[in-house]
């Protein structure tokens, strides 16, 4: 599945609860049923700078697919890194550095985050970005 074609699914998804509070308890949902990180990888230099709560994001090719692992110690924080997940892994790395991520508008999540986890999902994206681009330099 392409990444757009994740992202639409996740749109339509979110489109059966018409209350934000029903889109946030599904959101949780997502985080609680994340693959979670190996303990081995919860280590300071895994921690998405930018975020209010502590995130902790792996990535690691396999076939020449990117695949993220992560977890949070905040339910929406999860929630919102496994959003992402669900999005970009199990792509490659090319696909991942020039995806456009327009669920998060489509879905309504900017306007309904708070400054600082607006700024923390930004993070998030910016460094499964940058692992991108760093395993496509890879070969």
């Amino acid at each position: 599945m392409t990444i757009n074609e994740k992202q639409d699914n996740i749109i339509d998804e979110l489109s059966i609860f018409d209350e934000w509070l029903d889109k946030y308890d599904y959101i949780i949902q997502l985080g609680k049923s994340l693959p979670l990180i190996d303990e081995k990888y919860k280590l300071d230099e895994n921690l998405i700078k930018g975020c209010q709560s502590r995130v902790w994001l792996h990535a690691e090719m396999q076939d020449g697919k990117l695949i993220f692992t992560a977890d949070s110690d905040a339910l929406i924080t999860k929630g919102l890194v496994s959003l992402v997940v669900e999005v970009l892994s199990g792509s490659t790395p090319q696909e991942i550095a020039s995806a456009d991520l327009y669920f998060i508008d489509r879905i309504g999540l900017h306007s309904h985050l708070s400054p600082t986890r607006s700024n923390g999902l930004a993070s998030m994206i910016k460094q499964m970005k940058m692992y991108a681009i760093a395993f496509s330099k890879i070969k």
